[in-house]
């Protein structure tokens, strides 16, 4: 949902006004940080990341516009932080590349500009699909996937055993791609 406060940061952005990057630092440097911050271990390469997304906001708004600036810059911070730990930043990877790989092989991965412009559709599916989940199975699969937990982290989270973690995930992805292909999507 955009606030005023947000619509205003977005017109910023498309009239090139470079207070808008200001303003997205003063309302969001916080949370852009913590999630940062669930990637990378190193307090510099969560910073780098920022300064990434300020400047990924800056070449990528305009021509998106996003409806929800928060959601929209969470996505720009865990693709930096994903995009710091593949190019081999100093931290240890900590599952987070493992889980991608996971979960690579349930959804379709975008190559082209037209896919990527379905993406968002995908996004509202998926979000659709995890509202169908009973409230434990869409926050492990929330975890390992949105946030990078380690699959320990899940586990003691839930007191569950790691290959009943492990088994959860498996069979959410299963559904998933079942559920995305009855909405037209080829897996």
């Amino acid at each position: 949902m955009e606030t005023g406060r947000d619509a205003s940061i977005v017109e910023m952005l498309f009239a090139r006004d470079e207070t808008a990057l200001d303003e997205l630092k003063k309302h969001y440097a916080a949370y852009c940080r913590k999630t940062a911050a669930a990637f990378l271990s190193d307090e510099r390469d969560a910073e780098e990341c920022i300064n990434d997304v300020w400047l990924a906001a800056w070449n990528s708004i305009p021509p998106q516009k996003p409806q929800d600036l928060a959601t929209y810059l969470g996505k720009l911070t865990r693709r930096a932080a994903i995009d710091r730990i593949r190019h081999g930043a100093r931290q240890k990877r900590r599952g987070i590349v493992e889980a991608l790989e996971e979960f690579d092989e349930t959804i379709p991965s975008p190559e082209t500009v037209e896919e990527t412009f379905y993406g968002a559709e995908l996004s509202k599916k998926i979000s659709e699909f995890l509202f169908t989940l009973p409230e434990t199975e869409r926050a492990v699969f929330l975890r390992r996937y949105w946030y990078g937990d380690a699959l320990d982290a899940i586990r003691r989270a839930y007191g569950l055993s790691k290959s009943g973690v492990k088994m959860k995930l498996l069979r959410t992805r299963e559904k998933l791609r079942d559920y995305l292909k009855k909405e037209g999507y080829e897996i």
